[in-house]
């Protein structure tokens, strides 16, 4: 029996197609959800919240920031870096400049698994581009926390982690990323001292100009007036 052209083109084109798919972002993004439903419908109290998140239709839940909360919980990039679960270190990440502890997720973030090229970094453009080792469409590291030249969909997509981690039952909230305050200071000092070293040097050719017009002022009044010469 032939099969009908039509038949045959479109097994091709799904083929072809599925081919394309990226598997292991196409199940992070339908766990993610799942989770997201889950917390969605036990805040709201709401278990049709799966229906619109599942879809793809429902916008991220902006997470506010507690003002007190961020003058008080930081974490460096320093600390943030050592926060990798090696040597019994727990599991941290940060997305956006929000730091999470996912020590409880462990199968997924730790050593060698999934989710492990996000711990102990701010790698918020990863979670838009879905993009985890070397450059992206834009030439920019893929771990990056970057968020230049990403499209409102990738933005959408880092919103949608981000209401993961804040709603998660076993993930929590551990600080806003900073930078290290002590490097600040030294970088301060070392350019105060570059900008004062300019300074003397610039007083210094300005003194060495002074004793030249002075020196020559001592030379002009030594020659004898040729008139006075002559009388």
């Amino acid at each position: 029996m032939a099969v009908p052209f039509w038949l045959g083109a479109t097994v091709a084109v799904s083929g072809v197609l599925l081919s394309r798919v990226d598997y292991n972002l196409f199940f992070m993004k339908f766990f993610r959800n799942l989770s997201r439903s889950k917390a969605r419908a036990r805040l709201h109290d709401n278990k049709y919240a799966i229906i619109p998140v599942m879809l793809g239709i429902e916008e991220p839940m902006k997470i506010k920031d507690d003002i007190d909360a961020e003058n008080v919980m930081t974490i460096t990039r320093e600390q943030l870096e050592e926060m990798d679960g090696y040597d019994g270190a727990p599991l941290y990440l940060s997305i956006k400049g929000r730091v999470y502890d996912v020590s409880a997720g462990d199968r997924f973030y730790g050593e060698g698994k999934e989710y492990h090229d996000w711990v102990g970094t701010d790698a918020s453009r990863s979670f838009g581009t879905g993009c985890r080792g070397g450059v992206d469409r834009t030439g920019m590291d893929c771990l990056s926390e970057s968020l230049e030249g990403l499209t409102d969909k990738e933005m959408k997509e880092i919103d949608r982690w981000l209401e993961l981690y804040e709603l998660h039952d076993k993930y929590t909230f551990v600080g806003h990323l900073i930078d290290d305050p002590v490097n600040d200071i030294l970088e301060q000092v070392g350019d105060e001292d570059d900008a004062g070293g300019a300074e003397v040097g610039v007083d210094s050719s300005s003194e060495t100009d002074q004793g030249e017009s002075a020196g020559e002022s001592v030379d002009l009044d030594s020659e004898e007036d040729p008139v006075a010469a002559t009388s």
